[in-house]
Order: structure tokens, then C-alpha cells, then sequence
């Protein structure tokens, strides 16, 4: 899975760690996020999707093999 969050992070000026505070996850937790290294809960998903202003679709790309 990749993972376009690091890039809509910036466009809201947002660090890491803050955007960590407002979806209620530790900073580490985006870290992985980011790098595509850990799979959200929906839940989670849909909390960074709305702080960044995105859907989704918008910030995680499935690659083909990834929904095995």
C-alpha cells in the first residue's frame, strides 16, 4: 500500500505529531502511515482522510496484490 499523506500532512501544514493528536493516534502511528508500513482501521482512515481535507480513494493506493 502507498500512502499520500505526507504529502496532503504539508499542504495542511500539519506535522506529524499534530495530526496525531487530532485523530487520537501516537505520532509513530503516522509514521508508519506514511511510509504505507501499517494498515488503519477504517475508523482511522476516515478520522486522517477528514483532518486532511481528502477521501480515501485520495490518500491510500492499493496496489495490485494488497486486498489478498
Amino acid at each position: 500500500m502507498k500512502t499520500r499523506i505526507k504529502e496532503y500532512r504539508a499542504r495542511c501544514n500539519l506535522t506529524q505529531a499534530l495530526l496525531a493528536k487530532k485523530v487520537g493516534v501516537r505520532r509513530e502511528t503516522i509514521v508508519f502511515l506514511e511510509k504505507g508500513e501499517y494498515n488503519p482501521s477504517l475508523k482511522l482512515a476516515v478520522k486522517v482522510a477528514r483532518e486532511l481535507q481528502a477521501s480515501i480513494d485520495e490518500l491510500f493506493i492499493f496496489e495490485e496484490g494488497d486486498l489478498d
